[in-house]
């Protein structure tokens, strides 16, 4: 009897297993790993895909709104600026006349010029009629002066087989091509037939864009930037509570 009761008694060895303790080792990985994590989140590393794939579309987008913002600019400049500063006159190229120098659809710029400058080889543009709107544009092959000292020129396409059947008169010409786009004459009829507006309301819109987009970034950097400051302290609080 003595020996059952000592066997089973409150003062006999305690046979229940103990709870196995959280290995060390295992809080030291914990910890390291959550720092790593910190790390790469100050240093600018990996993000997550879908970040990641945010990120590449807003510089996308930013990128072709800068480009579009620059073409409308140039556009701009080469169709509206530059020849209202000038007092030249932007027209487009229709017939054949003069390949392949000015093919179809070139944008030529003509600008004014004395009468008594003009030489052979210039291209001119001129009245078909004096006094009335439709003009071409050919080069001179050749000048002719009057005894009163008036001056005459013989035009002819690059493209034609024989010059221009009339000489043309000082009155006639509207001055000499300053410069010339290939295929942007197209453009310039459809921004100068009535809709003058189309350059600057598209330049507007696309800088406000622009705007909006450059914002949206500088906010998302100071969040970023206010998120790595505050990502320490946290880390601290993280390794504290694993020791």
């Amino acid at each position: 009897m003595s020996a059952h009761l000592a066997g089973r008694g409150t003062g006999g060895p305690d046979r229940r297993r103990p709870s196995a303790p959280v290995p060390q080792e295992r809080t030291r990985r914990t910890g390291a790993r959550a720092a790593r994590v910190q790390r790469v989140r100050r240093s600018g590393g990996p993000v997550a895909p879908r970040s990641a794939l945010v990120s590449v579309l807003r510089a996308v987008g930013f990128g072709l709104s800068t480009g579009l913002v620059l073409l409308v600019a140039a556009l701009a400049v080469v169709l509206i600026v530059v020849p209202k500063a000038t007092g030249s006159m932007p027209l487009t190229v229709l017939t054949q006349s003069m390949e392949p120098t000015l093919p179809p659809g070139t944008l030529v710029v003509v600008r004014p010029v004395a009468t008594d400058q003009i030489e052979v080889g210039d291209v001119v543009t001129y009245q078909i009629t004096s006094g009335q709107a439709a003009v071409v544009t050919h080069r001179v092959i050749a000048v002719s002066s009057s005894s009163d000292g008036g001056r005459t020129f013989t035009t002819k396409g690059d493209n034609n087989a024989v010059a221009d059947s009339r000489p043309v008169l000082p009155a006639q010409i509207r001055g000499t091509v300053w410069y010339s786009l290939p295929a942007l004459g197209t453009v310039d009829q459809f921004v100068n037939g009535s809709r003058s507006w189309l350059i600057p309301s598209a330049a507007v819109l696309l800088l406000g864009y622009a705007a909006v987009m450059i914002t949206v970034g500088s906010v998302s950097t100071v969040r970023r930037r206010r998120a790595a400051r505050a990502a320490p302290a946290g880390s601290r609080r993280a390794a504290g509570r694993h020791r």
